[in-house]
């Protein structure tokens, strides 16, 4: 006979929440290998095999037991509670195999059957709290050093990871999760959200949701998982919540900065997900009361103020590593100038410094990441020096010809009104506006979104140009000979029904195609009529 190791995960207990494969891995076993506690967890799926259980600390014992029955023909079925791979039995039944000169090829059979850990099983009944990045720490040291797990604990608070503590504390271990809580009180707000779960989807579920500071005034033992939020995560309506992403971001065009927790997914996302009030209360109960009065915006940067200095009576500032702060936005030398000067270039220099990003576009701009607190002071001096600054994203950039230096200057007014008028104009998708001062269109009018040619006194429009992919085309010609005085009006009435009639992330020539008529323009296909295989990301 040739035995068989099954290394089973099955999960928090609860009958509904066992794979299929672990359920039958279990029924067709001959021996029964686990913890007393898990045995009965499972007892209802079995049907007279053997069973063997051991003690909660005597994990060694039962690998070395599960391979030797297997060594002898048998197939055996080694549980645990949650998922076998995190802190459960599959690496020790991987070690006993090593020690006796196990091979893949030629040794028993061995299938580790996946099963749903606890920090997935408690996220679930805490609301979303593991929705960035996040690490799971066992605080017992029947295995690992302490010393080891306190560097770990160390580690995970200053990089401000969702922290799930596993085994925190057992009738003879009780310091350890003293411990950890203090060396997270070092990093982390002492309101940081944290969630108690105990037994999660048995019968003796318990949940609670407290804070760090007062974690410890619960009920925890090595039933519980704790779950400790990051700087970001909040509670709401008795859910523990951590958003996608939390970088703060500044938008250019937004003096008021968009607060609900659920428009923090949207393309205008900011990380403050507050709603305005005259208060903080940053245990649950006691309420701070907060100067801040007027929009959200101010409210917010107060409470920053506030994390960032702490508050009277705690021994450490809330947050001792750095927020940033990201501020987006792009600069030009002007919509017909393209010469930089010496002043401007030692600006951007000091703007971005060393963590900042410049990125040459394009758009011939430079579009900007700076970590800063401090927009407004960002926008001055780039004012200061003359930059043309404008938003990023989803918004209408108007690109334009250097006018052969100036020379040809007549259409320059109408490219710096459209600027003016309609440049960082939220739209579905981002869109180009290009404008050539002469027939000759060298710098490329025809081939963006929509395109001006300026010719004899007048302007020639083009619409619809796909800008990329290996069926790019230039946009058609709609009409010529536009006065310039109504050019501008029309340009506007497109790109207004653009934004009012558009899908979300349609760019403007699948817009132009699906309508078929644009502010009285029609479309004509223009794509190439050969056949042209699919490139491999899907152009």
């Amino acid at each position: 006979m040739t035995g068989k190791l099954l290394v089973i995960g099955f999960g928090p207990g609860d009958y509904k929440h066992i794979t299929e494969r672990a359920r039958n891995a279990i029924q067709e076993s001959d021996i029964i290998i686990g913890y007393k506690t898990y045995v009965d967890l499972v007892k209802g799926l079995l049907s007279g095999q053997q069973i063997i259980s051991t003690g909660m600390t005597e994990e060694v014992s039962r690998a070395q037991e599960a391979v030797k029955q297997a060594e002898q023909g048998k197939k055996v079925a080694v549980i645990s509670s949650g998922d076998a791979g995190v802190y459960g039995m599959a690496g020790l039944v991987y070690e006993v195999l090593i020690e006796k000169g196990w091979k893949k090829d030629s040794g028993v059979e061995v299938e580790v059957i996946p099963g749903i850990s606890a920090i997935n099983s408690c996220a679930a009944l805490l609301g979303a709290p593991v929705m960035h990045d996040a690490c799971t720490i066992s605080l017992s040291d029947h295995l690992t050093p302490w010393k080891l797990i306190e560097k770990r604990i160390e580690a995970a608070a200053q990089a401000d990871f969702v922290i799930a503590l596993y085994n925190p504390k057992s009738g003879r271990r009780t310091r350890q999760i003293v411990e950890a809580q203090q060396i997270l009180l070092k990093y982390r707000s002492p309101a940081t959200p944290v969630g108690l779960v105990k037994s999660a989807y048995r019968d003796s579920q318990n949940i609670v949701m407290t804070n760090l500071l007062d974690m410890l005034d619960h009920e925890i033992g090595m039933l519980t998982t704790v779950i400790i939020g990051n700087s970001s995560t909040f509670f709401y309506d008795d859910l523990m919540i951590t958003p996608r992403g939390y970088q703060r971001k500044y938008t250019l065009n937004q003096a008021v900065q968009p607060l609900k927790p659920h428009q923090r997914l949207q393309k205008d996302a900011e990380p403050w997900a507050l709603e305005q009030s005259d208060e903080f209360k940053p245990d649950g109960n006691e309420a701070v009361s907060l100067t801040a009065k007027g929009t959200p915006r101010e409210f917010a940067e107060e409470a920053l103020r506030m994390i960032e200095g702490g508050i009277e009576g705690f021994q450490h500032p809330f947050v001792n590593q750095p927020i940033q702060t990201i501020f987006e936005l792009a600069v030009s030398t002007g919509v017909a100038n393209k010469k930089f000067t010496p002043k401007q270039m030692v600006t951007l220099s000091e703007v971005v410094g060393e963590e900042g990003v410049m990125e040459y576009t394009q758009d011939h701009s430079i579009k900007l990441q700076i970590l800063t607190s401090h927009p407004d002071e960002i926008v001055r001096k780039l004012e200061e020096a003359n930059f043309l600054i404008s938003p990023v994203g989803d918004v209408l950039t108007v690109k334009a010809c250097d006018f052969c230096d100036g020379e040809k200057k007549d259409a320059i007014p109408y490219a710096e009104e459209l600027h003016e008028r309609l440049g960082g104009m939220e739209l579905p998708k981002e869109l180009k506006l290009g404008v050539n001062g002469c027939g000759m269109a060298c710098y490329g009018a025809v081939k963006e979104d929509i395109g001006l040619v300026f010719r004899k006194g007048a302007f020639d429009l083009f619409l619809g140009a796909k800008t990329a992919g290996r069926t790019a085309h230039p946009g058609q010609i709609v009409a010529e000979g536009i006065a310039p005085d109504e050019i501008v009006g029309l340009v506007e009435r497109i790109i207004q029904e653009y934004k009012e009639k558009a899908y979300p992330n349609e760019r403007f020539y699948k817009f132009f195609k699906r309508v078929k008529r644009v502010q009285g323009f029609s479309y004509q296909d223009i794509t190439p009529k050969i056949k042209i295989d699919a490139a491999v990301c899907g152009e």
